[in-house]
């Protein structure tokens, strides 16, 4: 039990013993005026009347701003849930829009990587076809001057 909630029934049990306790003089007829009318009541009984009707009172207000607090924190629960679910579908949205835009430059990536692959084959089959030509010929001349090397070997031979 909280403090305030303590010293409240506190308060309601020290009263409700103090008018036991003076039950007598609560209870005690006296001349009342209300302005108009006068009347012969028990002053004690009605201040305690009246003190329970403001308690009463005081404690059906008190419920009302509990109430009322409650229900607004109840709404700002909902807007702050309804507010989390907004974020979180536009992170989501976001880390989607993010995917794809990564799996496009990755395609992207690939594709610039297959050409780069296609170009580089198409040139070193250019140099490879270069390379065979050249050796071809640097053969067929050496071929040529060995004949003709030994050609001059035989006709030295043969003078």
């Amino acid at each position: 039990m909280r403090l305030p909630t303590f010293l409240l029934l506190l308060l309601i049990l020290l009263i409700a013993a103090f008018t036991m306790l003076n039950w007598g003089v609560f209870v005690a007829p006296a001349e009342l005026s209300f302005g108009i009318v006068s009347a012969q009541l028990p002053f004690g009984l009605l201040m305690l009347g009246l003190m329970v009707v403001v308690t009463v009172l005081f404690i059906l207000f008190a419920i009302y701003v509990q109430t009322a607090a409650l229900l607004e924190v109840r709404r700002h629960a909902r807007e702050l849930q309804a507010s989390r679910e907004l974020a979180e579908k536009a992170e989501a949205s976001r880390l989607t829009e993010l995917r794809n835009v990564f799996e496009a430059a990755i395609q992207q990536q690939r594709n610039q990587q297959d050409s780069f692959e296609a170009r580089l084959h198409a040139r070193v089959d250019q140099l490879d076809n270069t390379l065979r030509a050249s050796m071809e010929e640097s053969t067929n001349s050496l071929a040529a001057y060995i004949g003709e090397l030994e050609d001059r070997l035989e006709r030295g031979k043969r003078q």
